[in-house]
């Protein structure tokens, strides 16, 4: 027997990756009637409905969200707030409001205060990308496998979290709920400070690229590889993330400073047994990654570009 839909009408704000990738793993689930969707580039809007990602894409976010039973914010968070102040006046009552964002107290203080009280609200941050934007990077699968972070606030009820768990994991998601700072710090971790210590590795290698004639890049071997992909990621969005979660990725980054310090003096002084012991204890944080199914040990030396569309990285 055929599943129902879970909603009758999702709306997509913003038609980048993840929202892309969204419409077509909805799509191809069969999670909803109707997907309305918009952009702020009009070449953006125009792509969304010949390649099929929509059934309507209208010129203003407000005009998308009318009648939608479930909207998604998939802007930078920058922009939330004055996205929630445009669509707030055309939200249904009973309808959900969500967000993809990387970061979620910021969110949470953007958005919340626009939407009606007959709105409900439930925050959310799928773990999963690639280094690729636009509404022709997404890929169904995207989600597979991969967790969703839902941190549900006062304006959260329980029908409106267990319908939008249901959607992630109708698209391959794990979903897990989680308090909104502790989310913040947690991603602080995994995601936004080893962003900042690739985008800094990469630039320090471009100043080193200008006076060595290129061999930075020509011999580029997998670790520099792998910290120029993170480092491709969408400028908007990092450049927001880090303005967003300071106090977080501010407190990360100078622990992480720290341990740099206690490793120089051990280079310095020749320590060797320190670095095996600080290298042993590294190695099994990979392996405990691998063991909980978010990457594969497979070795993959040459980067052989994926097939599925939407390139494999997930700098989340």
């Amino acid at each position: 027997m055929t599943k129902a839909p879970i909603y009758d009408r999702v709306a997509l704000i913003g038609l980048g990756l993840i929202a892309s990738s969204m419409a077509l793993a909805i799509r191809q689930g069969g999670l909803a009637r109707e997907i309305t969707g918009h952009a702020k580039s009009a070449e953006t809007r125009a792509t969304a409905l010949e390649i099929g990602l929509c059934d309507r894409v209208f010129d203003s976010a407000a005009d998308a969200v009318e009648g939608a039973d479930l909207i998604v914010l998939c802007v930078p968070v920058g922009a939330m707030e004055d996205v929630a102040r445009a669509i707030a006046p055309k939200l249904k009552a009973g309808a959900c409001v969500t967000d993809v964002g990387s970061v979620k107290r910021a969110v949470i203080e953007a958005v919340g205060p626009h939407l009606p009280a007959d709105v409900a609200f439930v925050p959310g941050h799928p773990l999963a990308g690639t280094e690729h934007s636009g509404p022709r990077s997404g890929f169904a699968t995207l989600f597979q496998n991969r967790w969703c972070l839902l941190t549900p606030t006062a304006q959260s009820t329980p029908d409106a979290i267990a319908r939008l768990r249901a959607l992630w994991e109708g698209m391959g998601a794990k979903v897990d709920e989680m308090e909104a700072d502790h989310h913040d710090l947690v991603l602080a971790v995994v995601s936004h400070t080893p962003h900042l210590i690739a985008y800094t590795m990469v630039g320090v290698a471009d100043h080193l690229r200008r006076v060595s004639n290129s061999e930075v890049i020509q011999y580029s071997a997998s670790g520099f590889r792998d910290f120029t992909r993170i480092a491709a990621s969408d400028p908007t969005m990092w450049r927001d993330v880090f303005l967003t979660n300071k106090d977080a990725v501010l407190d990360i980054l100078g622990r992480f400073t720290e341990e740099l310090f206690v490793l120089q003096r051990a280079i310095r002084m020749g320590d060797g047994a320190h670095l095996h012991e600080y290298f042993t204890r590294t190695r099994a944080i990979r392996r405990g990654i691998i063991e909980a199914g978010q990457d594969t040990a497979a070795p993959d030396f040459g980067r052989v570009a994926p097939t599925s569309g939407g390139g494999g990285g997930n700098p989340a």
